[in-house]
């Protein structure tokens, strides 16, 4: 039987005799997840496989930039919503989005990834370009930038092409980074709760990088994700969560099992 684990977090206002609670998680027993409980309802965290991740949520089941076979994805829900951040082979196969997506999917992506769309999925699917905004079912949907800084890295996420997303669920708001540096977009983010932030050299960034931008917007929690690179090795997802500290807890997630 699967252990059941809850975390309560609790932070006392500036006004006397208040308490303010903090979405906490529990260890869900199917595939592993993370279960964030908030004001409108339960949203559980699948992670799949380097970039890809799964979401069931009370409007729908969301899939982040699935890739690989499809039969990785045949134990969840299909798809209400699939989001893709960007063109690269490790979050975009129009394949296996032609295989999972169902008659009533919707795709929203970058305009780079929406121009090569196969005809029948661009039918499904719409565009928001860096800044730009969505809603799928009452979740507001932010295109975050994504991109490289470091001069020897610019090709790889040019500035204005790819997307992060901070989706807005009712009483929990989720940020994806996609393949970015440590940018101050990302920065600059705010009331987040949920953070999937990618680390992989010489695509994104090192652990150094992504726990200072960690400790600067503050989610509540975070997920290393997307931290294997085919020409960086990997970057530690335990060395991470020591940099991190108390401040925000780390969750290892089961990326590469």
């Amino acid at each position: 039987m699967t252990q059941t684990r809850r975390q309560f977090i609790a932070t006392a206002s500036a006004i006397a005799g208040t308490v303010t609670l903090l979405p906490y998680v529990v260890r869900a027993a199917g595939h592993g997840g993370d279960v964030f409980e908030a004001s409108g309802g339960n949203i559980t965290v699948h992670p799949v496989n380097h970039a890809s991740v799964v979401l069931e949520t009370p409007v729908g089941t969301i899939y982040i930039d699935p890739v690989g076979d499809a039969s990785a994805y045949g134990g969840f829900p299909a798809p209400d919503l699939i989001l893709v951040t960007h063109e690269h082979g490790d979050h975009y196969k129009a394949d296996t989005l032609a295989a999972i997506a169902g008659e009533n999917t919707v795709l929203i992506t970058n305009p780079a990834v929406f121009a090569m769309l196969p005809d029948d999925l661009k039918a499904k699917a719409s565009e928001i370009a860096n800044g730009g905004s969505s809603a799928f079912n009452g979740v507001s949907i932010e295109a975050i930038p994504a991109y490289n800084t470091t001069e020897d890295r610019l090709n790889f996420h040019p500035k204005g092409r790819d997307n992060g997303y901070v989706l807005g669920f009712d009483g929990l708001r989720v940020y994806v980074s996609g393949d970015t540096e440590d940018i101050p977009e990302m920065r600059a983010l705010t009331g987040v709760d949920v953070a999937f932030v990618c680390m992989n050299l010489p695509f994104t960034m090192d652990i150094n990088q992504a726990a200072s931008a960690v400790a600067e917007f503050k989610p509540k929690y975070v997920y290393p994700y997307h931290y294997r690179g085919r020409d960086g090795g990997t970057q530690d997802p335990e060395a991470f969560a020591k940099l991190v500290g108390d401040a925000v807890e780390v969750k290892l997630g089961n990326w590469y099992g």
